[in-house]
């Protein structure tokens, strides 16, 4: 039989992938509303990963998904070391996708506090 302690950090743990999750779902699902295309999602490369890649028009923008419980805490969530392996992963995408060269490039972070509570996005966050 399992140890509880271990029980109880792998059901923590699938429940932060689920809550994730779904605020990816609903992160997406608010860029579409503000006119953004989808280009990819969950995009993980050795250099670093991408939560989801949106374009709009000559942008080409990578979105970084917080969920937390206070805007303040999911806006804190971003280090200088997850900033540089997202900016490596987006350089990975356009090299990947040629016909994405020339895009400006923008870094945005995504706020989710509820699921039904419209999510804060705050474009440029970073560079």
């Amino acid at each position: 039989m399992a140890h509880p302690a271990k029980t109880a950090l792998k059901r923590k743990r699938r429940r932060a992938y689920f809550r994730g999750r779904a605020a990816e779902f609903v992160a997406a699902l608010s860029l579409r509303f503000k006119g953004y295309h989808i280009v990819a999602q969950d995009f993980r490369r050795p250099v670093g990963e991408i939560d989801i890649i949106v374009r709009r028009g000559r942008l080409l923008a990578a979105v970084e998904v917080k969920a937390r419980a206070r805007y303040r805490d999911a806006a804190e969530a971003v280090g200088p070391k997850q900033k540089r392996r997202i900016a490596r992963a987006l350089e990975a995408f356009v090299v990947e996708n040629p016909r994405y060269h020339g895009f400006d490039l923008r870094f945005d972070v995504l706020l989710v506090t509820s699921l039904v509570r419209w999510p804060r996005h705050i474009e440029g966050a970073f560079h």
